[in-house]
């Protein structure tokens, strides 16, 4: 039977079926609520940047494009 330990709390939890652990990976409703709201407070970020999507077209005009200037 698979066991996981709950992130907020730390309980050992065991579930046979994904049915069995509705908040998994959290043990119960009320430590999911916690740990939404550590998001919330700004407690947890996303530390890097999100990337440029390569697909999304440049829609700098042409000419002011951020080159590195020469010295």
């Amino acid at each position: 039977m698979p066991t996981y330990a709950c992130p907020t709390c730390g309980h050992i939890t065991r579930a046979e079926r994904r049915q069995d652990a509705p908040y998994r990976p959290f043990c119960c409703r009320r430590c999911q609520l916690i740990d939404l709201y550590h998001w919330f407070e700004g407690d947890y970020r996303v530390s890097d940047p999100l990337a440029a999507d390569p697909e999304t077209p440049d829609t700098t005009p042409p000419g002011e494009h951020n080159t590195p200037e020469e010295a």
